[in-house]
């Protein structure tokens, strides 16, 4: 069963007091104590980052580790990934992010991982990364279309309700033929799928939703059935 959690926004990188998205995440892996490891490339290893992802888990029943690619904990990093239950991506940089995975091997590795059935998830870029597509502002001043890795069909853009341009512009894009339609993703809100289905899709704030956007002469924005986990 393979298995992608795409988060718009959320979790303990922008609600630390608010645990239900990281708390269903975590339910995933089926086990009493799962494994879940942090991969904070798109932020260049910010250690900030990194220690409040392990305040975060530190509550929470599971064993936290994380994946430095500027201070490596093993030449194997194949073995250090798929010994994981969850592997967690950060936001930050998708650009920077796509790069570096591919010069040290992850996206094979990690593509590897999903196929194993270990739980992929994360947010803003930790979510773009896993769809064809994904509307980034890695390149500067303004949001842009992005190729990632593919492992999930379609376009995909976070923060939808967060940023005020994030829905003019994806809406364009998809209307100029730029990107795919694809899955849109208020802040809060995380889709889950298994293989390319959407099985479920959750929040952590009372209104915050999921839409999936697609062009028919003009551009078609569907809400899609979010559940609220308070």
């Amino acid at each position: 069963m393979k298995q992608i959690i795409a988060m718009g926004g959320g979790g303990f990188s922008m609600e630390p007091e608010n645990p239900l998205l990281d708390m269903y995440v975590l339910k995933q892996a089926k086990k009493s104590v799962p494994s879940i490891c942090f991969l904070p490339t798109a932020s260049g290893d910010a250690e900030n980052y990194i220690t409040r992802f392990y305040q975060a888990f530190e509550k929470l029943d599971s064993s936290a580790s994380h994946l430095s690619l500027f201070n490596p904990p093993t030449r194997d990093l194949e073995d250090f990934i798929l010994t994981k239950d969850i592997i967690y991506v950060g936001g930050g940089n998708t650009k920077n992010l796509l790069t570096l995975w591919k010069e040290w091997g992850l996206d094979r590795i990690l593509k590897k991982a999903w196929e194993q059935g270990i739980v992929l998830t994360g947010i803003s870029a930790g979510s773009i990364c896993w769809f064809e597509e994904g509307v980034t502002d890695s390149y500067g001043d303004k949001l842009e279309p992005i190729q990632a890795l593919g492992f999930l069909e379609g376009s995909n853009c976070p923060h939808y309700d967060g940023e005020s341009e994030r829905r003019p512009t994806y809406q364009m894009l998809i209307q100029d033929g730029r990107i795919q339609p694809g899955i849109a993703a208020d802040d809060g809100v995380a889709v889950h799928f298994i293989d390319q289905e959407i099985i479920r899709i959750v929040s952590s704030r009372p209104n915050a939703k999921a839409y999936h956007v697609s062009i028919e002469n003009k551009v078609i924005e569907r809400e899609l059935k979010t559940e609220f986990l308070g």
